[in-house]
Order: C-alpha cells, then sequence, then structure tokens
C-alpha cells in the first residue's frame, strides 16, 4: 500500500526471500513470523509446491497482504504464462516482478526485451503489472558495452522495481534514479549494505537507507525490505530491519 505523511505507523513489505531458511520448511509458519514482527505485507519468492487456493488462505490467515511476487521469466513464456495469469489472479497478485535475467550480450537483451514486450500487454489486460528487479550489473556495461537497464527503458514499457541498493553498489545515487525513473517505478526494496556490495540488516551498512525511505514516503511508493545475509538466522535480520524502521519513526 503507498504511503502518505502522516499516516501514524508506516507499513512495509517483506521480500520472503529475506526468510528463506525457513520458508522452505514451511511457508505459512514463516508468514506467520513475518506477520508478527509487524509487517503488512509480502513479496513471494516461490510457493514451494504449495497451490494457489492454499497461498490465498494463507494471506487470510496471517492477515497479510500481497505486495507481488518475484516470478521467473521462464513462467511468461507463451506456453506457461497463461497458468501463471491464474495462479496471481487466485491469489490476489497484480504485480509480477522478474527477479534477474541473463542480459550480459546483445543477444540475450534482445530476446529477454521481445519477450516482455510480448507477455507484458497479456498480463495488462487481466489487470497484473509486469515489473524488473535490478541487480548491480544491469547498471554496468555487458558485453556489447550495452547499459541493460537504459536499454530496457527504452525499448520496453516495463515498470521496475528498484533494489536501492545494488543501485548504490553500481556507484549509482539511488534517490536520483529514483527521481529520474518517476512513474517507471513500481516498488522499491529497501536493502542496506556496503558499497562492495556486502549486504547488511538495514541500518547496519552505508547504503542511504533513510534517505530513501523518506523518498517513498514523499512519493507514495511501496516499500518491501530485502535483507539476505541470514545473520545469524533469516527472521532474527528482519526483525532488526523493521526495528531499525520504527526507530526512524520515533
Amino acid at each position: 500500500m503507498p504511503h502518505k505523511k502522516g499516516d501514524s505507523i508506516m507499513e512495509y513489505g517483506l521480500q520472503l526471500y529475506s526468510v528463506r531458511d525457513i520458508t522452505q520448511k514451511g511457508l505459512e509458519s514463516a508468514m506467520q513470523k513475518v506477520a508478527d514482527l509487524g509487517y503488512s505485507s509480502v513479496e513471494f519468492a516461490g510457493f514451494f509446491g504449495n497451490s494457489a487456493p492454499e497461498v490465498g488462505r494463507m494471506l487470510r490467515d496471517t492477515g497479510l497482504r500481497i505486495s507481488g511476487t518475484h516470478t521467473g521469466w521462464e513462467e511468461l513464456t507463451p506456453d506457461r504464462i497463461m497458468n501463471t495469469i491464474l495462479y496471481h489472479k487466485i491469489i490476489g497478485n497484480k504485480n509480477i516482478i522478474i527477479p534477474w535475467a541473463d542480459l550480459s550480450d546483445r543477444l540475450k537483451l534482445g530476446q529477454f526485451i521481445a519477450l516482455v514486450n510480448e507477455a507484458q500487454p497479456l498480463l495488462a489486460q487481466h489487470g497484473i503489472t509486469l515489473s524488473y528487479h535490478n541487480h548491480k550489473d544491469e547498471f554496468l556495461p555487458n558485453k556489447a558495452g550495452q547499459i541493460p537497464h537504459e536499454v530496457l527503458q527504452r525499448c520496453t514499457n516495463i515498470k521496475f522495481e528498484i533494489d536501492t541498493f545494488w543501485a548504490y553498489a553500481a556507484g549509482k545515487d539511488p534517490i536520483a534514479l529514483l527521481e529520474r525513473l518517476g512513474d517507471r517505478v513500481s516498488v522499491i526494496h529497501l536493502k542496506d549494505g556496503l558499497a562492495n556490495g556486502q549486504g547488511k540488516a538495514l541500518g547496519e551498512g552505508t547504503a542511504p537507507v533513510a534517505a530513501v525511505r523518506e523518498y517513498a514516503i514523499a512519493h507514495g511508493l511501496e516499500m518491501v525490505v530485502e535483507s539476505e545475509t541470514l545473520n545469524p538466522t533469516g527472521i532474527k535480520e528482519v526483525e532488526r530491519c523493521i526495528q531499525y524502521l520504527r526507530s526512524l519513526e520515533a
């Protein structure tokens, strides 16, 4: 849910990859633990064999909203996309995010663009937004000298889930990037770490987390926490993350 100044308690989502050490053992129990920490929504990173009706029930029972899913591009090919659409409609998801693609040369980037430009209109017909989640390499030249993220901006209408830590690690100013992309940004990943790419819990690195949070609030952007180092466990790490975010509200 977008945020606005004056909200008494900010709502934060969690990318469930952050707690992959327990989602693989039991998705529903992991979701309940996430809800108990105070997260309002979840972004899925796989369903671990659970049916769409089961996932829908888990969301209802835990009180969590679904902010989106990380769904591999392989699920959006012509022979699989309708099954993907049906699954996501059943669970109530309106935001499919491609978490990564190999864009390392001209051919692979071109093939990915073709897939996006075929899949996106069909998803839109069913009320689903298609977004792309960046890592570091999308902002650096590929083998053909292309900057993949810039090519995606020019050659597709895909939205972007900006992972603000990876943008920072690529030498970008995350705030300037968000400003430039404007309404092409569908959601942001609040994430922390060091400039060398080493991940940290929120508030424990050098990425401009507090400034990104303020920008998101001012512009009504969805905020999804991602923290990947399982230090010492996923739940302990994301608990520190939300405690840090609550400290910024004081």
